[in-house]
């Protein structure tokens, strides 16, 4: 028995960055969109950063009403949550970021905003901010508005946020609960499958929820392709195990009509060490019978 294949991490991150260009593709003329932005020359990092191009146009997108000059993302994968010490690094990053400039407040604090992205609600921190630092929680369908401090703050929890709204942040997740949402999502899929975002959103959506996508029955050919290399590997892994069980009875009928492994070996164009390694192989099938 083989050695269990360990499933490849998924890239919740980058799946992310395309998610939020989705969400914003209609206003993208306004937005610059940067994925890990370095503060600094020493490794920290804002996960995504989203410029307006005009510190005066208007973002109608839901998600991105609080939006000034420069907005900061951070964003949590579905099994991580933002923990009060990630609420203080994260302010930190904002303050860092207005001081990483060439000239003396070249960005302007009140052109600043944070975004805290999770699956779930965050309820120590939001104890935390409401009990020790007075702030005011105000939301709905997935979207609090941190209010008291200077710089504008918002929680976007995607396990709240509108399906009609948000769709892809929504359904960016490891636990779907249905086959009818799977289907769903390849119905929205469709149309967009050679769109590079869409296809980073799908692929993460698609591996973390495997099992449910495999009974779906929309396994339309967009689904397919995401799925191309561990299909090809599949195939490929059955074909060789074929080709070594044909090789097998061959060598069986040859060795039973009295003819030598170098014979053999000879007739099949093939070295008498990988014989003997199938006459092994043989035996011992013949032991587990």
């Amino acid at each position: 028995m083989g050695e269990e294949t360990k499933e490849p991490a998924i890239q919740w991150h980058p799946a992310f960055y395309a998610g939020i260009q989705i969400e914003f593709s209609e206003e993208k003329e306004k937005l610059i969109f940067e994925n890990e932005h370095l503060l600094g020359t020493k490794p920290k990092q804002i996960d995504v950063l989203i410029i307006k191009k005009e510190s005066e146009a208007t973002i109608q997108k839901n998600i991105g009403r609080i939006f000034r000059r420069h907005n900061i993302i951070e964003y949590k994968s579905p099994d991580d949550y933002i923990s009060i010490d990630a609420f203080y690094q994260v302010y930190g990053y904002a303050c860092f970021y207005k001081a990483d400039t060439n000239h003396v407040d070249e960005i302007k604090a009140n052109e600043i905003t944070i975004t805290f992205v999770c699956k779930g609600k965050p309820r120590e921190l939001m104890k935390h901010l409401m009990q020790e630092r007075g702030f005011r929680i105000k939301g709905k369908e997935g979207i609090y508005i941190i209010h008291g401090d200077y710089f504008p703050m918002q929680l976007l929890i995607t396990s709240e946020l509108s399906e009609e709204e948000n769709f892809w942040l929504r359904f960016l997740t490891n636990d779907l609960k249905t086959v009818e949402e799977a289907n769903k999502i390849l119905s929205e899929y469709e149309g967009h499958q050679h769109e590079n975002n869409h296809k980073s959103v799908m692929n993460a959506i698609v591996h973390a929820n495997k099992e449910l996508f495999k009974e779906a029955k929309k396994m339309c050919e967009a689904l397919l392709e995401l799925m191309k290399d561990e299909l090809d590997a599949s195939k490929k892994a059955g074909e060789i195990v074929g080709v070594q069980k044909a090789k097998i009875q061959l060598i069986q009928t040859k060795l039973s009509k009295g003819k030598t492994v170098e014979a053999i070996a000879e007739d099949l164009e093939d070295s008498v060490e990988n014989i003997l390694t199938l006459i092994k192989e043989m035996d011992k099938q013949e032991e587990n019978k």
